[in-house]
């Protein structure tokens, strides 16, 4: 348990050092969790806010973790891995487009 807390946090250093997109999402969710609290009326709103927040910064995570693989393997062009550092960014796309879903839906 402490080794892998050691390296969650190794992780989570790493991208706040390394990974501009998430330094981003993380100010945003910042902002965003105290807002869902105000806004919230209830648990389930204030849940609901909340999920697509941490949603967003685990997908860019994963994103980060995908493309940190791919260019483990090599530097030059590679269809493959042209398309799983695509799919990683669509990931994180979607993710926060259900995050401005449920914060128009909720937030109206």
């Amino acid at each position: 348990m402490i080794n892998a807390t050691g390296y969650s946090l190794a992780g989570l250093k790493f991208a706040w050092q390394n990974e501009a997109a998430f330094r981003q999402e993380i100010l945003a969710v910042v902002f965003l969790v105290p807002l869902a609290f105000w806004v919230g009326k209830n648990a389930v709103e204030r849940t609901l806010l909340l999920l697509p927040c941490f949603i967003v910064i685990i997908t860019e995570l994963m994103n980060s973790a995908i493309e940190a693989v791919v260019d483990r393997i090599g530097a030059e062009q590679h269809e493959l891995s042209k398309r799983a550092k695509d799919l990683g960014s669509a990931a994180v796309l979607v993710s926060i487009i259900l995050l401005a879903v449920v914060w128009l839906l909720i937030g109206l």
